[in-house]
């Protein structure tokens, strides 16, 4: 989780190096972000069915070397293809390994407060790999913008190795006794994959407005085909009941609204500090550090919080932050200082400590242990599509302010204001979204889990 949350901030931070050194147009720009949230997006829900039926260590271990490859080639690329295509490629591999990360903790653990604990410090991680990333990414990138391919393969194999090591043999699954639902693989990813295509293609706004809506037209109706196919499949590879867990649902939802309010803030922000105010990668990932406040928040101050007030409550509160921060960037000015940054990158990096970890917990409650990695599939199947939408709608906002104006830094400051509406819209729909679990909702330390230890065999987390 640390290795793709530095991965994803590390480039993030790059992107301008990149497109002047090899002269990219600003929509090849945009692919090398967007390839990864394809890949990433097209093929999570099959990654994480996939180490449910095919063994999450073997997922894991697997993917990660497929990280280490494609994030070598991006290191050597010498034009656009070759930086797209890897950006993909390693996208379609976290897709299998997160969900299989996720899935291996929350099966080594029985549900309750051990798995909530072994859960907040798996999103804190994550946060600190993100935040620390950008200042990684900064420095590295004054080095040179392909030590941020490079730097990630080093750590993919110092984890590779490690896991080999630490991570405990399982036992081969045994073989699926209807088969395995290939048909209902190849719709999901294809409906996934156009899907994704159709939202990132939202950043043209109304060029080519064909293609964007021939890409929806056929990625719903291979969801439709999806639907069809599991409903009629002896072994489905997404057992459609699961839709019925009420709070897995709202989870994924606001999952979704909150990571794309999030890194549609975070790109708008680096592209007025970059280009606007022309300030370095590294004076902005210094800037942006104030975020990282979450990685240590996380493992800490949340599961305090969790166990005091309840999930729900926690997470609603972390919304509201969220409004606030997105909020005091609208009159976002020419000339601001940090001091007048700081108090909303701040609140918006404790918003992220107290949603993203409890969220995580939401999405995987109450399953089955053979749908853990399906529920974690599902979990960041909608987080790339939302990081997804947030990236692509502020950039189809900034594109038709901007193109409509004079070109004047006013203009372009307006522009930048305009999209930043974006973040707050979908914070208050994630607030809305959340609101409807306050009810009922009580802490968790007080609650009686909803799966005895006594159902699970010693230290195994398989129920009993």
């Amino acid at each position: 989780m640390f290795l793709e949350g530095i991965d994803v901030s590390m480039l993030a931070v790059a992107v301008p190096a990149i497109r002047a050194d090899l002269g990219l147009t600003t929509g090849t720009t945009a692919w090398v972000m967007s390839g990864y949230v394809l890949g990433y997006a097209g093929f999570t829900l099959l990654g994480g069915r996939a180490a449910d039926l095919l063994g999450r260590r073997r997922m894991f271990l697997t993917w990660l070397g497929v990280f280490v490859a494609f994030s070598t080639l991006g290191g050597f690329a010498t034009d656009s293809w070759m930086l797209v295509v890897a950006r993909f490629a390693t996208g379609v591999a976290a897709a299998f390994m997160t969900p299989a990360a996720m899935s291996i903790i929350t099966t080594s653990y029985p549900e309750g407060p051990q798995r909530d604990r072994a859960l907040f410090i798996f999103a804190g991680v994550g946060g600190a790999g993100f935040s620390l990333g950008l200042v990684i990414g900064g420095l590295l990138t004054e080095l040179g913008w392909r030590w941020v391919f490079f730097a990630p393969v080093f750590m993919a194999a110092a984890i590779l190795i490690a896991a080999i090591r630490l991570l405990p043999p399982e036992a081969r699954p045994a073989p699926a006794p209807h088969g395995y639902d290939l048909p209902g693989a190849a719709a999901a990813a294809g409906a996934m994959l156009l899907l994704a295509y159709g939202i990132v293609r939202l950043e043209h706004g109304g060029d080519g407005l064909g293609l964007t809506l021939g890409a929806f037209a056929a990625g719903l109706a291979l969801v439709t085909a999806f639907i069809l196919i599991e409903r009629r499949s002896p072994a489905p590879l997404v057992r459609l009941g699961i839709f019925r867990k009420a709070t897995m649902v709202r989870a994924d939802l606001a999952a979704l609204l909150f990571l794309g309010a999030f890194f549609g803030f975070q790109f708008i922000v680096t592209l007025y500090l970059q280009e606007l105010r022309g300030w370095s990668s590294l004076q902005t990932s210094m800037t942006l550090i104030a975020i990282g406040i979450d990685g240590v928040l996380a493992p800490t101050l949340t599961p305090r919080l969790v166990n005091r007030y309840g999930n729900s409550r926690v997470i609603f509160g972390g919304f509201l932050l969220a409004i606030v921060a997105y909020a005091l960037f609208l009159p976002l000015g020419m000339d601001w200082s940090y001091a007048a940054m700081f108090p909303g990158l701040l609140l918006a990096g404790v918003a992220f400590a107290l949603v993203f970890g409890p969220l995580t917990i939401a999405a995987t409650d109450t399953l089955a242990k053979e749908e853990q990695g399906l529920a974690s599939g599902l979990l960041y199947t909608f987080t790339q599509f939302g990081s997804a939408v947030g990236i692509s709608a502020v950039t189809a906002l900034y594109g038709i302010v901007s193109a409509g104006s004079d070109g004047s830094p006013g203009a372009e400051l307006d522009a930048y204001r305009t999209a930043l509406v974006v973040p707050v819209a979908l914070v208050l729909l994630g607030a809305a979204v959340s609101a409807f679990g306050l009810r009922g909702a009580r802490p968790v330390g007080r609650r009686k889990d909803a799966e005895p230890a006594a159902r699970y065999k010693a230290n195994d987390g398989v129920p009993g």
